[in-house]
């Protein structure tokens, strides 16, 4: 049809049809607007596709200069003013989405003539889409709290403001790339900003399993300590909890795949095979021990209030403490070798491990070997579920304290096997 048109058409006249059509739907939209209600509505399918017109030739007749495109904007501009003014005259409050969208189809016409054919329909087809989903998008403006679009602003912050800005290059004898530094921190964010999407949209509704598998993936020892102090006030049976405990800390080494994929391929390659196993392990144990005696994994609903994962100043800790552990790690390994190295990952898995990890994302190859960077993962993250199992012993009750400090224990045994093979 296409291939017709340009045979029988001069090029003009396929910018004219264009132009009309994309000028029509817009109308005709507007046009559905005024059958179904009894307020003024600025123009249809007739007065749509003249401004289209009128955009399209004075485009042809400013050539290269852009004075007379802009009166003839200004022009139409005043006569969708006083459209306007009889809406506020005649119903008093009114919207200006008509007359808005009457400024849009003039710049179609103008757009098509300069030939940017693909803006000209983006215009025109997004803009009937905003027209014609007025209700929903009203909707999904109320349905949305204002501390999420704070939330999703904080996030676009971080990577689309700041992350650009930074200079990709290394400083100090510490080769400290601040872009590196940064993208960390954008991507442990995202991380933990799709768990926390996810948990609002759910609102509980896949109960204590789902709950836990979101908190794993945002933070297992933040999870951790808050099922076992959950578990202090409910009634509901001990391996619900301890189970739930298991899976969180299953899907932590999930996510640390996804996080070295991200920074170190090689370290992924090591590590990969060993904490997919364990983490799809400790999930399907967690969920089977869950299950136990009935304990009924719907039982208990949204045990985990979504939490805001994009605070400022959380992400800015997380930078400090990533050079922090840079730098000691540069440190250990200049002066206490392998065994200094692996000493500080056992320190810091028992506090946080993201930031140590990362950390040995960039100084493998740079500073120490990649297996031995393997090893010291392998051992910040045991020691993690090391500390998750104090924290679940001390916090909560006995019965659930035993439970969940078992199977972490023996999912931190789990996790040391590896060592066999990269020792």
């Amino acid at each position: 049809m296409a291939m017709a048109l340009s045979e029988w058409l001069p090029p003009q006249a396929q910018n004219i049809l264009l132009v009309l059509f994309l000028s029509f739907l817009i109308g005709l939209e507007r046009e559905e607007k005024k059958a179904t209600t009894d307020k003024y509505v600025f123009g249809g399918v007739r007065t749509f596709p003249l401004i289209g017109l009128v955009g399209y030739a004075m485009a042809s007749l400013s050539g290269s200069q852009i004075m007379p495109l802009a009166l003839g904007f200004i022009a139409v501009a005043g006569f969708l003013l006083l459209s306007y003014w009889h809406k506020l005259v005649t119903g008093g409050l009114a919207g200006l989405t008509s007359e808005l969208a009457g400024l849009i189809t003039y710049l179609i016409g103008a757009l098509v003539f300069q030939q940017h054919l693909w803006m000209a329909t983006t215009l025109g087809v997004a803009s009937m889409l905003l027209l014609e989903l007025k209700g929903g998008l009203e909707g999904l403006a109320k349905r949305i709290a204002p501390e999420d679009v704070v939330t999703f602003t904080k996030f676009l912050l971080l990577t689309a403001v700041i992350l650009p800005i930074l200079p990709n290059e290394a400083f100090s004898p510490f080769q400290i790339n601040p872009f590196k530094t940064w993208l960390v921190v954008v991507a442990v964010s995202a991380v933990s900003y799709g768990s926390y999407v996810i948990q609002k949209l759910s609102k509980g509704q896949g109960g204590v399993i789902l709950a836990c598998v979101l908190g794993g993936a945002y933070s297992s020892t933040l999870t951790t300590v808050v099922l076992a102090k959950r578990s202090a006030m409910e009634s509901s049976p001990p391996p619900l909890f301890s189970g739930g405990i298991l899976i969180a800390s299953g899907v932590m080494y999930l996510r640390l795949v996804v996080l070295l994929a991200l920074f170190n391929a090689q370290l992924m390659r090591a590590l990969a095979p060993s904490f997919l196993a364990l983490g799809l392990l400790a999930i399907a144990v967690g969920w089977l021990w869950s299950r136990r005696r009935d304990a009924g994994a719907q039982a208990l609903q949204d045990p985990l209030a979504p939490r805001n994962p994009l605070e400022l100043r959380a992400a800015l800790l997380f930078a400090l403490l990533f050079l922090v552990m840079l730098v000691a790690t540069q440190l250990a390994a200049a002066y206490l070798g392998h065994a200094g190295v692996y000493t500080l990952s056992a320190l810091m898995g028992a506090t946080d491990v993201d930031p140590f990890i990362m950390g040995m994302t960039q100084a493998s190859a740079s500073v120490t070997p990649p297996s031995v960077a393997a090893i010291a993962i392998l051992v910040a993250a045991a020691s993690n579920n090391l500390a998750k199992a104090v924290y679940a012993f001390a916090l909560a009750p006995r019965h659930v304290g035993v439970q969940s400090a078992a199977l972490l224990i023996g999912l931190a045994a789990l996790g040391l096997a590896p060592l066999s093979w990269l020792l």
